[in-house]
């Protein structure tokens, strides 16, 4: 079964940390310095949040995959639809490990399908700037450390 997901960018971790246990009834399942994650099943969904700098609010939308399987049935209507701008294989985002397809609507909300492999002891693998960036927003599989294509680059 599929798991909705959010991520959320905000300014004041901690208030907001606050804000979402209350609203949840429960205390995150993640903490990092930057990062928090409730895993709900009440809503079944994956809410994160995080302080990068980045505008604050809706950062992107998803659909957590629970096996590869899954996983490549998205990656199929994703590619069916022409919407895959970036396919991570192996990539570390937001202290875990996994793989995703990225992809964005027509009005350039960017969503994230993925399936989790493990935890990760940083928010962005170590890579250099010009791997940063990414490829090209076009169907390519990577090993990527950034946690988006290039045209939304998510490092920093």
């Amino acid at each position: 079964m599929k798991r909705f997901h959010v991520h959320v960018n905000v300014t004041d971790l901690d208030a907001s940390i606050a804000f979402y246990s209350k609203l949840f009834a429960t205390t995150p399942a993640v903490v990092k310095p930057d990062y928090a994650k409730w895993m709900l099943e009440d809503p079944r969904i994956n809410f994160a949040i995080s302080r990068r700098d980045r505008v604050a609010g809706v950062d992107h939308l998803g659909l957590q995959a629970e096996s590869a399987d899954e996983l490549a049935e998205i990656g199929a209507r994703l590619a069916a639809a022409d919407a895959i701008k970036l396919a991570e294989t192996g990539t570390t985002c937001c202290y875990a490990r996994s793989d995703k397809y990225w992809s964005e609507d027509p009005q350039g909300l960017r969503w994230e399908t993925f399936q989790t492999h493990g935890e990760a002891t940083t928010y962005f693998a170590p890579t250099d700037d010009a791997a940063c960036r990414g490829p090209a927003p076009v169907v390519k599989e990577t090993k990527a450390a950034c946690c988006g294509p290039a045209s939304t680059s998510r490092c920093g």
